[in-house]
């Protein structure tokens, strides 16, 4: 049986004149915690990650969220780090946000927010108002992406997007024109496909904006093994004594795919 741990966050404020409490604490607020502490855990990966299991209790407000040891002592050990060092460039994109909406949530209401987690001698991160974070800002670069994944969902009523399911960043939104996917007469959805699409890209992390993605292509993409191609191709090698046919066909194959 997996063994589980907790995180602990103590939210402490007031609501105009009155002491926050459980029925002064809007269903928003507990919407925008619960998405915050998902991409504390597992700001990547979320299609796989184990089961998080939450309560809310008074006092003034105590959220409490239930998953594997494991993942308790590495977020424990990202709590320690940025208490020593409040440099969110450290850490990963979506961890850093989450951060950074919290503290925005402890200016906005004058709260304070204490995150801590059930090991022994946990760290603890206190976030308030007078909290001091430090981050660089990115620098964007207009670029192209490849997607290579599975279309869950394409079109919109107001604003036309396709859906793709990647294997290394999630579902990722792509803006579309709705004359493309009106057009379009075969039917995308649940099929394996690669995308061209143009976005922002920071210079410095190598991160992708993934609210700018524009489409530009739809391109077919066929995922699948062929062995008597492959095969061809390695033999071709062979006829090069120069080359190791398992490298080339390797780089021939390529390994980067979103």
């Amino acid at each position: 049986m997996t063994k589980t741990g907790q995180i602990e966050i103590n939210i402490t404020g007031s609501k105009g004149n009155e002491k926050l409490s459980l029925t002064k604490y809007d269903i928003r607020e507990i919407k925008e915690m619960l998405e915050n502490v998902e991409n504390l855990l597992f700001p990547t990966g979320k299609r796989d990650r184990p089961t998080i299991s939450y309560r809310i209790e008074e006092g003034s407000i105590r959220h409490v969220f239930i998953t594997t040891v494991q993942t308790i002592i590495g977020f424990n050990a990202i709590l320690g780090q940025i208490h020593q060092d409040p440099d969110l460039d450290i850490l990963d994109p979506k961890t850093a946000e989450a951060f950074e909406n919290i503290h925005q949530a402890a200016v906005r209401n004058d709260y304070e927010f204490n995150i801590k987690t059930s090991l022994k001698n946990s760290h603890q991160l206190t976030i308030n108002k007078e909290t001091q974070f430090t981050k660089t800002d990115p620098i964007w670069a207009d670029t192209e992406f490849y997607l290579y994944g599975r279309i869950t969902n394409a079109g919109g009523k107001d604003k036309a997007n396709i859906h793709i399911s990647t294997e290394k960043m999630g579902t990722l939104l792509v803006k579309t024109p709705k004359s493309f996917l009106k057009q379009y007469r075969e039917n995308i959805l649940y099929k394996e496909a690669g995308i061209r699409a143009s976005g922002k890209q920071d210079l410095i992390s190598g991160d992708l904006d993934t609210s700018s993605l524009q489409f530009v292509e739809l391109i077919e993409y066929e995922p699948a093994y062929d062995k008597e191609y492959l095969s061809g191709l390695r033999k071709k090698a062979k006829w090069v004594k120069s080359i190791d046919p398992d490298s080339w066909l390797a780089e021939i194959r390529g390994r980067d795919e979103a």
